[in-house]
């Protein structure tokens, strides 16, 4: 926010007294934080650095020694310029060895060939700087209305992203703790140059603290989480960085680091995107509105069980002395566009059509409970997701009912939606998945078979068998992951233990060592199958083997080490993988 010496020179008041630089324009992009006038030797002692310092001279040493310890002391202690007016004790110019002093420490020396009142400079310089502050405040101020009016409209992260974008005027992306994107904005430059190989990028981009810029990739990075769980970092590309040259300095900051501006920008978007994470908001009937309150309130233990079965009998739901069993209803697609093979559908135009997919299919797991003679507590659980818990009369209904339930559910749901032809092999984009949890025997009990039937859910995507009814023993150790791969503790493990490797191959692109290491986990550890499944002489593949061994400090021969290893590679994909 300060002027430079060179911005300094180019005023007004200062051209008046014709400038002449003398010595150390190496300097002129010093900035200059205040303009103080002395005509003592030892006026160094009273500086703190970025001063621009103004003399006649009069006050000065007369021997060379002293001289070199004047310019000398002002170099040591920071100050950004001397201005020497001439006339009164030097009248041609300033003394040689005073000049080559500057010089060699690359202090600005400047000579006033015309008698100059050195106040018009001071209010000149001052006011700059005083307008530059402002400036920076009304910019400061402004990000904090902008993510404030965000935070208080709950606007989602692509929305957050955006603004950020727009206020800097830079790309900015956000990603998740396994450098998967969750959401960018270009800022008018290319998406593709931008995203292109972003997971290697990403993870070259290494910064020192939770908020720092790494001048190597010119990023400012920021962490992002609540409550003590980070979950993703935004990065902000500003694009000084690495265009000044090293040692220089700008505007108040050393060259090629962001404004102030900026990296307050990035840490109320990150706020602004953490809070949003922790609120959800939605629209529903009243009697809906119960239902997802005391749903929410079972699986996140925020009301006593006794007042939920109180509420829910209120509504003509006994879940007391009932076997109940969790169900949870989605679709296979979040965008019914991934199903059609690139066919622009309504629901992937209208902004309104997810929350519109989700009520209706909320209506049709409420019709398909009537249908089938059944009671339980049902609402939408998230945003792409249904839940229901069935209250029945004992656990050998369980089944039954089960069955009931989602045929009833099949049946609404083609009698709604007429048939929409689609590409062979591809899925519906109606497809929806019907999970339930094992049974309990008491409300107490409840909140698990309702996580174990979301888990189910989620894990199922995966699984492309038209299954009725996804049960638990249809979810495998990649189902398991897959419903996990948001988890940061997951990401964490992932990056424990092949993150070293994963940099490695990000740092040399033509040496992916990546998929020797799955080959030989994927054969059960069979050097010679192995390499053969990676097109390798054997002598080429262990050496490949060799070097993954002390990129990640493991023994590849420990079959503990080697599961470890090959779960981290099961969540790996399926954090890659939607």
């Amino acid at each position: 926010m300060f002027p430079t010496v060179r911005e300094v020179l180019a005023l007004d008041p200062v051209r008046h007294g014709a400038p002449r630089l003398v010595a150390g324009d190496a300097g002129l992009d010093a900035p200059v934080r205040w303009v103080h006038v002395a005509e003592v030797p030892d006026i160094a002692t009273l500086l703190g650095g970025g001063e621009l310092v103004l003399t006649t001279g009069i006050g000065l040493p007369a021997d060379d020694t002293g001289l070199r310890a004047f310019i000398g002391d002002l170099a040591d202690v920071g100050v950004s310029g001397l201005v020497v007016e001439l006339g009164r004790r030097y009248v041609s110019g300033v003394p040689r060895v005073m000049a080559a002093a500057a010089e060699r420490r690359g202090l600005p020396l400047v000579e006033l060939r015309r008698a100059t009142p050195f106040v018009r400079i001071t209010e000149a310089v001052h006011a700059l700087i005083v307008d530059a502050q402002l400036t920076e405040l009304r910019a400061t101020e402004e990000i904090h209305q902008r993510f404030t009016e965000l935070s208080v409209e709950g606007a989602g992260p692509a929305e957050v992203v955006r603004q950020a974008a727009e206020l800097a005027g830079c790309p900015v992306v956000l990603e998740n703790l396994s450098r998967q994107v969750l959401a960018y904005d270009p800022a008018g430059e290319s998406a593709e140059l931008l995203l292109d190989g972003w997971e290697q990028h990403s993870r070259r981009i290494r910064p020192a603290g939770r908020t720092a810029y790494d001048a190597d990739s010119g990023w400012l990075v920021t962490t992002v989480g609540a409550r003590g769980q980070d979950w993703g970092r935004l990065l902000l590309r500003w694009p000084g960085g690495g265009d000044l040259a090293a040692g220089t300095t700008l505007g108040g900051r050393p060259a090629g680091t962001p404004p102030t501006r900026l990296t307050i920008l990035v840490e109320r978007a990150a706020s602004t995107l953490a809070l949003g994470r922790l609120i959800r908001r939605d629209a529903e009937g009243l009697e809906r509105q119960i239902h997802r309150t005391l749903l929410t309130a079972l699986l996140d233990h925020s009301r006593p069980v006794d007042e939920v079965a109180l509420r829910a009998r209120a509504l003509g739901v006994t879940l007391e002395r009932r076997h109940l069993v969790g169900v949870v209803v989605r679709h296979r697609l979040d965008d019914p566009a991934e199903g059609t093979a690139g066919e622009s559908t309504v629901a992937a135009e209208s902004p309104e059509a997810g929350p519109a997919r989700l009520r209706d299919l909320a209506e049709a797991v409420g019709q398909a409970l009537r249908e089938a003679k059944l009671t339980g507590l049902t609402s939408a659980v998230d945003d792409q997701a249904v839940g229901a818990l069935l209250a029945l009369p004992d656990p050998a209904a369980e089944e039954r009912a089960l069955t009931a339930f989602a045929a009833a559910l099949r049946r609404i749901r083609l009698d709604a939606a007429p048939a929409r032809p689609t590409v062979a092999g591809a899925v519906p984009p109606d497809a929806v998945i019907v999970a339930a949890g094992s049974g309990v025997g008491g409300l107490r009990e409840a909140r698990r078979s309702l996580i174990e039937a979301r888990q189910i859910a989620d894990a199922a995507r995966r699984d492309r068998r038209d299954l009725p009814i996804f049960r638990l023993p249809h979810v495998g150790l990649a189902g398991l992951l897959h419903l996990l791969r948001d988890e940061p503790r997951v990401q964490t493990f992932v990056e424990r233990e092949l993150g070293a490797l994963l940099a490695h191959d990000a740092r040399h692109p033509r040496d992916q060592l990546l998929g020797t290491l799955r080959a030989y986990l994927e054969q059960g550890r069979n050097k010679s199958a192995a390499a053969a499944a990676a097109h390798l002489s054997r002598p080429a593949f262990y050496e490949r083997l060799a070097r993954i061994a002390r990129i990640l400090d493991v023994d590849l021969d420990s079959v503990e080490a080697c599961l470890s290893l090959h779960v981290a590679l099961l969540a790996l994909d399926a954090i890659r993988t939607p």
